[in-house]
């Protein structure tokens, strides 16, 4: 393992649960968008991380988990697809006097939950905090390295 690449882990990190944050800001913005571009309400955007690869013929991290005997150098994480949330229904509420009722006076509103976004808005924030402590310890650790070296 080269000196920086413990930087990079702890970048890609502090990057992707940036990225994550600002996903869940966007989420939280739209609980009351009833109407988008595509005609209908909001839909909740879910983030998924997975394993960056750097080089070819470094085993994952799913392989190392199979074969015990492997050594593993990790590489950190990347954003792989920012996706729709499909499970979750929408909200239906009922008040006839909105310009998007049905005709039965029920308003479709936007499947996100303040609650679990703010939830998930903690786990994001204490994430990158861990992330940028990692970070600090790193950059620690190399300080003290080169000054034992001079």
């Amino acid at each position: 393992m080269g000196l920086f690449q413990p930087f990079d882990i702890a970048a890609t990190g502090m990057t992707a649960q940036r990225f994550r944050m600002d996903v869940i800001a966007e989420n939280i913005a739209n609980v009351s968008t009833t109407r988008t571009e595509n005609g209908g309400p909001y839909r909740r955007k879910i983030v998924t991380f997975q394993e960056k690869q750097l080089k070819a013929g470094v085993p994952s991290f799913k392989h190392i988990l199979k074969d015990s005997t492997a050594a593993y150098m990790g590489n950190g994480v990347k954003v792989s697809k920012v996706s729709e949330d499909t499970e979750t229904d929408f909200i239906m509420a009922y008040d006839p006097s909105h310009p998007d009722a049905d005709e039965n006076g029920y308003v479709r509103y936007p499947n996100v939950n303040t609650v679990t976004e703010m939830t998930n808005l903690i786990d994001a924030s204490r994430s990158y905090e861990a992330n940028v402590t990692a970070f600090q310890a790193i950059k620690s650790m190399a300080s003290s390295g080169i000054q034992v070296g001079q």
